[in-house]
């Protein structure tokens, strides 16, 4: 059941449950692609849109009342080494959203634009400032180490360019990409030398397959969105993270479901998306040849993913007892669950 605070208030939501608007906008995206290249019905997109709203409307009050009615709850989740991670969230679904609703009012976009990118800064600054200063368990590090500023740049530069502003979203895609090849290396050394993962945070390992292709969406948006060598590299590391993904699933799924699980479905549905948006410019080519397999298999994994949180959220169950938001901060070297 969804733990309610203490003073009886309204329920206690961790911030990962921000992947759930990324999720469904991520489709959303993929979708007006596929209308666009395939004249799939938009309607689609636009309900996929609305659900992504509401969702954002929702999680993003209910986390707002937390620093009001349980603002020490809060608080341990903001240092907590795995968890806090997920606050950035709050910045990169807004500007999905200002993506979104630029559709029917650029003002609006705009205002959402400057919130969200705003935000992003500001956490990825405050979270990168405390990782420097070092002493971080290898336990601690996970691929919520790529939301803050790699989620974050890829994009604030998609939804800058969205809006007419390339050069600004060409200097959020550098700070992004960059970033991501600097937080790969410190990823892939934890987990090819440090002990395996806990199962808790192995769903974690789901936002792998996000920067690639996020950054191909992100790329294609900021530069002149022809299927070039630089977009061709990182859709073909997209796929691989898929793949590799996909021949783990059943050690990652020895942890029970969880909201955490939608970690897989932003950077599943934004490769779906780049690979619609190339497939035209090369009509025999591979990327058109797999573009329809990708983007019916992001649909899947959204739907199954959706379908059995409904599910938990009908049972009472959508939060287990442990989550963090219900228990004091742990140390690095014991991380918690990822609700």
């Amino acid at each position: 059941m969804v733990q309610q605070s203490g003073s009886g208030g309204p329920p206690i939501v961790p911030a990962s449950f921000f992947g759930i608007v990324l999720g469904l906008a991520g489709l959303s995206n993929a979708w007006r692609a596929a209308h666009s290249v395939w004249s799939l019905a938009g309607v689609i997109a636009d309900l996929l849109l609305v659900a992504a709203i509401l969702a954002w409307l929702v999680v993003g009050c209910l986390y707002a009342l937390k620093w009001v009615w349980a603002p020490a709850v809060a608080a341990q989740e903001a240092e907590h080494p795995v968890q806090c991670c997920f606050i950035g969230l709050a910045g990169v679904s807004t500007l999905l959203i200002a993506q979104g609703v630029l559709t029917f009012s650029r003002p609006i976009a705009i205002t959402l634009f400057i919130l969200g990118a705003g935000f992003t800064l500001f956490f990825a600054l405050w979270r990168t400032g405390i990782l420097w200063r070092g002493g971080r368990s290898d336990a601690a590090t996970t691929p919520v180490l790529y939301l803050p500023m790699v989620a974050g740049g890829f994009v604030s530069g998609t939804v800058a360019a969205a809006l007419g502003w390339h050069e600004w979203g060409q200097l959020a895609f550098g700070a992004g990409f960059f970033t991501w090849l600097a937080v790969e290396s410190v990823l892939l050394l934890r987990l090819y030398t440090a002990e395996p993962m806990p199962a808790p945070i192995r769903p974690t390992l789901g936002i792998q397959l996000a920067p690639p292709a996020v950054g191909a969406v992100s790329y294609l948006a900021v530069g002149a969105g022809v299927p070039d060598l630089m977009a061709h590299m990182l859709i073909g590391y997209g796929l691989l993270q898929a793949m590799l993904l996909l021949r783990m699933a059943r050690w990652i799924g020895e942890q029970p479901f969880g909201a955490s699980y939608w970690a897989f479905t932003f950077g599943a549905t934004a490769l779906a998306g780049a690979m619609v948006r190339l497939a035209p410019a090369s009509p025999g080519g591979a990327i058109a040849a797999l573009a329809p397999i990708v983007f019916v298999l992001a649909n899947v994994v959204v739907l199954v993913i959706a379908v059995r949180t409904l599910l938990l959220l009908f049972r009472g169950g959508l939060l287990p007892p442990n989550a963090v938001a219900a228990q004091p901060f742990r140390s690095a070297d014991a991380p918690t669950q990822v609700t």
